[in-house]
């Protein structure tokens, strides 16, 4: 085939034929472009290879032949088209006659007259079809017999041979449509005509946009058919070139596989790396990495160390086989307790801080003091100070143990007060839960039966991850449940030897690889714990569809107390000691409590704090571990000693 351009190639390629390959003969470069113009390819280079698999008709453009002046019309354009067989017009019926003798046609001749003609049986309109059949003597002079069709009947008219056009020759047949029209071989030196548009003769120009494949491109190029290219056809002597496309691990998951797949990796994205794992090193240009299939159960749970001072981060997986044992949350104020605050599900902490009420002197608030047991039942509001209504969390008073007897639940939370107190959200004390649950859970029973974020400590590891990390921590905060699909791979030579890709963070560009081993034989080891570098931990917690998220604090009301204190400071030295008292309150009433036995029992990791009627005393836990350095009950008590 000889090189033609690609606008002629496409307007004579026939759809059927495709896919279609194509060699480049004479490149095109658009300079200042980067390979792409509004998503369109620009730039092709002499020599490239392109197979054709798909071509789309973007628009059509109408071209007046005697003017040059165009319009555009859309593929849905609802006009019809009759085909002209000639280039050019006819001023009389005569001058029609005569070119049908020179190109030796013969009657009948179909054609339209671009004016609108009068005659004794009736008004021909313009663009109106009319059939010439023959010449004829009528009243004494030579007429042109033709035939009108209408709708309802044929009418014969007599034309005299001297009637004025101009006159367009037309190929005889019902007007098409757009498309069908498109279909006419050598179209470009065609001219149609169409009633709904304002000339009475155009040329159709249509313009496409051709759907390829090239080699090492990993979409599909699109290049318009007016681009000034010349091609050829060369399909039938390229059977054997194999276009390499290449393949986002994305992409693989979107279109589901098929799995497993063989593939190559050809790019490993720039940037910090999200795990800190081994095998993230092991991503390298040109590995193989064998894709198992898609990650089962499809959540994850970012999870966080307790107990130091630079916390560690993780990604669970939803597989994990390891059991868990719940820990007492903690609150560092009221705001944190309406968070936790689940309907149906009751929530009793123990005070770890005093507070003595901010100088609210309204019916319903109260202070605290270490040790005091409360119920939070709801959220509402209430007249604070200066009169303005303020939110509030609605708590009942719990009592100390009935009696010595504490294994009994019922005795361990028998009420005795009955009356209800308001905390307002800007409350300073911090509150530690109060629970009794030595249950061994599973990730998955812990995700179900309470809501995050949940405090819990690892007591067996994973059977199935022997470098099980977890279990040496004190303490774990479980954040996050993220439903995001992974994809289960492997490298060589350690084909069964899984870990788990979220391609949203990490898309690799693979390539399929042809003559590969098949899958490992045996079971598969997964890893289901994976450590997280901060920034990418971080870049996760800010994700929007996280729904855990804690809102911002209020700002803190200055009440009655901070009025006190700005007058302590304007009046001088004379009330720094009174300054220091509201520092650290020492409240007479309620008198000071201590954790309830309960408590005591089930935090392995906190002080054991005792109250007594004329002073408080405490002594530290010798089971705290020395790592956690989270909790503040000594210091809290140290602070007391000072002031007393």
């Amino acid at each position: 085939m000889e090189p033609v351009s690609l606008q002629d190639f496409v307007c004579a390629l026939d759809p059927s034929s495709l896919p279609r390959v194509l060699r480049v003969c004479s490149g095109v470069y658009f300079q200042g472009s980067i390979y792409e113009i509004s998503g369109n390819e620009c730039c092709l280079s002499t020599g490239d290879l392109i197979k054709v698999t798909q071509i789309c008709l973007q628009k059509v453009v109408c071209e007046n032949p005697r003017t040059g002046q165009t319009i555009e019309i859309a593929p849905t354009f609802h006009g019809h088209f009759s085909r002209l067989t000639g280039p050019q017009s006819y001023g009389t019926l005569e001058e029609l006659l005569s070119a049908a003798r020179q190109h030796c046609k013969e009657l009948p001749i179909c054609f339209m007259s671009t004016r609108r003609m009068t005659t004794e049986a009736r008004v021909v309109p313009e663009d109106q079809p009319l059939m010439l059949e023959d010449v004829e003597i009528y009243h004494g002079a030579y007429h042109a017999r033709c035939v009108l069709h209408t709708k309802a009947q044929q009418l014969v008219l007599h034309l005299p041979l001297s009637q004025k056009g101009p006159f367009w020759e037309w190929e005889p047949g019902a007007p098409r449509p757009l498309l069908q029209a498109l279909q006419d071989p050598g179209l470009n030196n065609l001219l149609f005509t169409c009633p709904a548009l304002p000339w009475h003769a155009l040329i159709l120009r249509p313009q496409y946009e051709v759907q390829a494949v090239m080699h090492m491109r990993r979409t599909i190029v699109k290049i318009p058919s007016t681009l000034e290219v010349d091609v050829e056809d060369v399909t039938a002597s390229s059977q054997h070139i194999h276009f390499i496309q290449p393949l986002l691990l994305s992409e693989a998951l979107a279109r589901g596989g098929p799995f497993p797949l063989t593939t190559e990796i050809l790019e490993v994205p720039e940037g910090p790396p999200i795990f800190l794992s081994p095998w993230v090193g092991s991503l390298q240009k040109g590995q193989s990495l064998y894709i198992h299939g898609l990650a089962s159960p499809p959540w994850r749970v970012l999870v966080s160390t307790k107990g130091r001072k630079v916390p560690r981060h993780f990604m669970v997986s939803g597989a994990y086989q390891g059991k868990l044992r719940r820990r007492p949350r903690e609150f560092p104020s009221a705001y944190d307790l309406l968070g936790a605050l689940q309907s149906g599900q009751p929530l009793r902490v123990v005070a770890t801080k005093d507070y003595e009420g901010d100088g609210v002197e309204s019916p319903g608030f109260t202070s605290l003091a270490v040790g005091d047991r409360l119920e939070v039942l709801r959220c509402g509001q209430a007249h604070g100070a200066e009169g303005r209504d303020i939110e509030v969390l609605v708590c009942q008073r719990l009592s100390d143990q009935a009696g010595e007897d504490e294994e009994e639940e019922e005795e361990d939370y028998q009420e005795i007060d009955e009356d209800q107190i308001l905390l307002p959200l800007y409350c300073s004390s911090s509150f530690v839960e109060e629970m009794n649950d030595g249950r061994r859970y599973s990730l998955e029973d812990l995700i179900t039966q309470f809501s995050l974020p949940c405090e819990v400590k690892v007591v067996a590891k994973d059977s199935g991850h022997p470098a099980d990390p977890l279990p040496p921590f004190p303490g774990l905060r479980l954040e996050e449940k993220i439903t995001e699909p992974f994809l289960v791979v492997s490298l060589d030579p350690n084909p069964a030897v899984c870990f788990e890709i979220p391609p949203r963070w990490l898309d690799l560009s693979v390539v399929e690889a042809e003559g590969q081993p098949g899958p490992p034989a045996g079971p598969l080891s997964v890893a289901t714990v994976e450590e997280l570098t901060d920034a990418f931990y971080y870049s996760l917690r800010r994700l929007p569809n996280f729904e855990n998220q804690p809102p911002p604090r209020p700002p803190k009301s200055q009440g009655l107390s901070g009025q006190k204190k700005r007058s302590g400071k304007e009046k001088g030295g004379q009330y720094s000691q009174v300054l220091e008292l509201q520092e650290y309150p020492l409240l007479p009433k309620p008198k000071m409590k201590a954790l309830p036995q309960s408590v005591k029992d089930s935090l392995d990791t906190y002080s054991k704090v005792s109250a007594h009627k004329k002073g408080l005393r405490a002594t530290k836990s010798n089971t705290v571990d020395p790592d956690d350095d989270e909790h503040d009950y000594e210091e809290v008590l140290e602070q007391f000693r000072n002031t007393l």
